[in-house]
């Protein structure tokens, strides 16, 4: 379920059976129904709307007469410039601030183990945190700036992980907790219960 679209989507295997499918997803009514009841809708991002930063609320504080750059004084975001760029200008900000933080902390883990990782960067995936490329190249959702601080750091232990195992086997899990210092058992439960509402966010 795709709560910032409000869609159902399936997806199968090209060759598997499309009546098959179907008949899957009428026994599933169930969990379809939950999915679509805790649909809140998109929240956009204007002024007096509080959004969670590294995991605490920031309201949004514009007032006309401020600069157009966006400063965050830990428990607002305060910004100037015309009202009706708001979304956009703090949407852009939080990106910006994503990739310069995963950026450094992908390269502090990986130098600390000695593994090698090529560029970082950021999007907006719906289906993932994180991917991880052959060629060392490491992607993640912008998102991650919004959820607490230890919640992206295990999710760059994962990426980072997969330089050296791309798998998701035994050794793979043990090493994601190794590069990160501490189980992700709890990042990952923090994810699946939160990341949902992370994405409710719209920024214009």
């Amino acid at each position: 379920f795709d709560a910032v679209r409000g869609e159902l989507r399936l997806t199968i295997p090209r060759r598997a059976s499309e009546r098959q499918a179907l008949a899957w997803v009428k026994d599933q009514q169930g969990w379809i129904a939950g999915q679509v009841a805790r649909d809140e809708g998109p929240i956009a991002v204007t002024a007096g709307v509080s959004l969670p930063g590294r995991g605490t609320l920031r309201r949004v504080d514009w007032d006309a007469g401020r600069a157009r750059k966006v400063v965050d004084d830990g428990a607002a975001l305060m910004l100037g410039g015309p009202a009706e760029t708001v979304g956009p200008r703090i949407g852009r900000w939080l990106k910006a601030e994503a990739l310069a933080l995963l950026d450094a902390e992908s390269r502090t883990i990986a130098a600390a183990h000695d593994i090698a990782i090529a560029k970082v960067a950021v999007g907006d995936p719906r289906s993932r945190w994180g991917s991880c490329a052959a060629d060392g190249r490491l992607r993640y959702s912008w998102r991650l700036i919004m959820a607490p601080d230890a919640v992206r750091r295990a999710t760059v232990a994962h990426e980072v992980a997969h330089r050296v195992h791309m798998h998701h086997g035994p050794e793979f899990h043990t090493l994601v907790d190794v590069l990160n210092g501490a189980p992700v058992a709890g990042a990952r439960r923090w994810l699946k219960a939160n990341g949902r509402e992370l994405h409710r966010y719209r920024f214009g």
